[in-house]
C-alpha cells in the first residue's frame, strides 16, 4: 500500500504543452506500443462487433427500407426502417436537442467513455491501422528505429506496403459512408457499371476514400486533440463525481523503482513504481498519472499496462482504473448526482415527447397552397375556381393510391393531369383547381377543407384559402 503521509501538490507544467507537438511546434510522431490485457479483449469484442454493423449497415433493410440512410441531395433520411422527409424537421429538432442533453449526461456520469470505446475515430485507428502498422513495422521500439534509419529497399517496402493498405481501408470505408449516402443499390450499381456512367459517383467515392486516409495515416491522435471538440466539453461538463479513467495517486505515490524485498512503505514510496508503461502504451501521448486531461480518449490501454506491471512485481492491480475524483481521494463510491438526475429527467422528457410524436405521425403528409401569382378564374357557369399546387409525401413503406375530396357543399376538385399514385417512401406533386360557387363564398378569402384519402382510408385533413371577387358574401 502508499505512504499515509499528506503528498505534495502535483506538478502542472505539462498543461503547457501537448505531447505530440515539441518546443519548437513540430509534429512529434507517436508510437504506442502494442496494447494487451483484459480491457483491450472487452474493448476489442466491441470494437469488432460496432465495426461489422458499420459495414453491413447500408446492406440491412427493414420492411424494404435501409437500416439507415442519409440521402442529403433527395431530402429523405431513413432510421431503423423509417422514411422522414424535411416536413419532419420538428422531430430533427427534438432529436437534435436529446443528443446533446444525452453526450452533457453521458459525459458528466462516465467522462469520454464515448471515445474510447465506440468513437468510429477510435475504432479505426486502433483496431484496423495500428493492427496493420504493428503487423508490418512491428511494435514501438521497431517503428521508432524503422523511422530512424536512412532509406533503403526494406523501408520503402514496409513504408509503401503499410500505405497501399492503408488506402484500401480507407476505400472500403469511403465507399461504406457513400452507400449510407446514395443507398446500397446505387452503390453497387457505381461499383459494377462501367466508370464512363457515374463520373460524379467515382469522384466522390475517390473523394470520400482520400479524406479518410489522410485522417488515418497522417492526422491520426490529432484529430482527437486538436480537431474534435468533444475534449474540451469536459472542462465544462466533468466533475469530482465523475467515472474517467484514473491514476490512484493516494496509493501510487510517491512514485519510486521498484526493488525486489523492499518495504515500499517503511522507504516512503508509493505503489507506483515510475516504469512508464503506462505512458508507452498511450495513443496520444499522455502521463495520465498526471489527472485527467482533454487528450484522454479512454481506451484503457494504461490499466492493462498498469495491471500487468502490479501482477509482475506483486502489487494489487487497479492503480489505474475507471474511479471518480472523489472515489480516489475520500474513497467514495460512484453515485448518481443531483446534476445527473436533472440531465436524466429532460433527456427522458425529450425521449418521451419524440416517441409520442413518432407513434401520432400521420402516414402521408400533405400540403395544399395556391399558386403563387394566379388570381381566381370565373367560369361560364358562374363559378369561382382557384389554382392549387399540391405536395404529397408517401411516409411508409407501401404503395398508395391518393385521392382529395373537398368537405364544402357543392364544391368541385379537379386534377390537372392523372390520378396520384405514390410508390413507397416517396413524394408527388402537381396541380389542382378546386371551384365553389359565388353562394359558397365568404368574403374576399374563404376557408376550404380538404380530406386526403389513400386507399380509400382517410388518413388527413388539410386546409387552405380560397380567393373570390371582393363584396360576395355568403348568404
Amino acid at each position: 500500500m502508499g505512504r499515509t503521509g499528506p503528498t505534495p501538490p502535483p506538478d502542472e507544467s505539462f498543461r503547457d504543452s501537448i505531447a505530440t507537438v515539441d518546443k519548437q511546434g513540430k509534429r512529434v510522431w507517436i508510437h504506442p506500443k502494442k496494447p494487451a490485457g483484459k480491457w483491450f479483449n472487452r474493448r476489442k469484442l466491441f470494437g469488432y462487433t460496432l465495426l461489422a454493423l458499420l459495414l453491413l449497415g447500408p446492406f440491412i433493410h427493414i420492411g424494404g427500407e435501409p437500416l439507415l440512410q442519409i440521402d442529403v441531395l433527395e431530402r429523405r433520411f431513413v432510421i431503423l426502417g423509417q422514411t422522414f422527409w424535411p416536413e419532419d424537421i420538428h422531430l430533427f429538432v427534438l432529436g437534435f436537442l436529446a443528443s446533446i442533453v444525452f453526450i452533457a449526461l453521458f459525459t458528466v456520469a462516465f467522462g469520454r467513455l464515448f471515445c474510447g470505446w465506440a468513437c468510429p475515430q477510435t475504432i479505426f485507428m486502433e483496431l484496423v491501422y495500428r493492427r496493420i502498422e504493428y503487423w508490418i513495422e512491428g511494435d514501438w521500439k521497431q517503428q521508432q528505429a524503422l523511422d530512424r534509419r536512412s532509406w533503403d529497399a526494406d523501408k520503402l517496402l514496409r513504408k509503401g506496403a503499410k500505405h497501399v493498405l492503408f488506402f484500401l481501408v480507407a476505400f472500403v470505408i469511403g465507399n461504406t459512408f457513400l452507400g449510407y449516402i446514395i443507398g446500397s443499390d446505387n452503390l453497387i450499381r457505381i461499383i459494377t457499371e462501367p466508370p464512363a456512367q457515374h463520373l460524379g459517383g467515382f469522384a466522390a467515392m475517390f473523394g470520400f476514400s482520400l479524406m479518410f486516409y489522410g485522417v488515418f495515416a497522417f492526422m491520426r491522435e490529432q484529430v482527437c486533440t486538436t480537431v474534435c471538440p468533444y475534449g474540451r466539453l469536459q472542462g465544462v461538463l466533468l466533475d469530482r463525481h465523475s467515472v474517467v479513467i484514473a491514476y490512484d495517486r493516494v496509493r501510487g505515490e510517491q512514485r519510486g523503482l521498484f526493488r525486489k524485498g523492499e518495504d515500499r512503505s517503511a522507504a516512503d514510496k508509493g505503489d507506483c513504481i515510475d516504469c512508464k508503461a503506462c505512458v508507452h502504451v498511450c495513443p496520444t501521448g499522455i502521463d495520465i498519472r498526471n489527472g485527467t486531461q482533454l487528450e484522454c480518449v479512454n481506451c484503457t490501454a494504461c490499466i492493462d499496462a498498469c495491471d500487468h506491471m502490479m501482477e509482475a512485481v506483486g502489487l494489487p492491480k487497479g492503480l489505474i482504473r475507471y474511479a471518480s475524483e472523489a472515489e480516489i481521494a475520500q474513497r467514495k463510491p460512484f453515485r448518481w448526482t443531483t446534476r445527473m438526475k436533472a440531465y436524466s429527467a429532460v433527456l427522458l422528457a425529450l425521449i418521451g415527447v419524440i416517441l409520442a410524436l413518432i407513434v401520432l405521425r400521420s402516414d402521408v403528409e400533405t400540403t395544399v397552397l395556391r399558386t403563387p401569382g394566379m388570381l381566381y378564374q370565373t367560369r361560364p357557369d358562374g363559378r369561382i375556381s382557384n389554382l392549387y399546387n399540391y405536395h404529397v409525401v408517401n411516409k411508409t413503406s407501401r404503395p398508395m393510391s391518393i385521392r382529395f375530396e373537398v368537405q364544402q357543399p357543392a364544391a368541385e376538385l379537379q386534377l390537372v393531369g392523372r390520378a396520384i399514385d405514390l410508390e413507397p417512401a416517396a413524394m408527388a406533386q402537381g396541380s389542382l383547381f378546386i371551384i365553389l360557387p359565388a353562394s359558397a363564398l365568404d368574403g374576399m378569402k374563404t376557408r376550404v377543407d380538404i380530406d386526403v384519402y389513400g386507399d380509400d382510408r382517410l388518413l388527413e385533413k388539410v386546409s387552405t384559402s380560397f380567393v373570390g371577387p371582393i363584396g360576395i358574401k355568403r348568404p
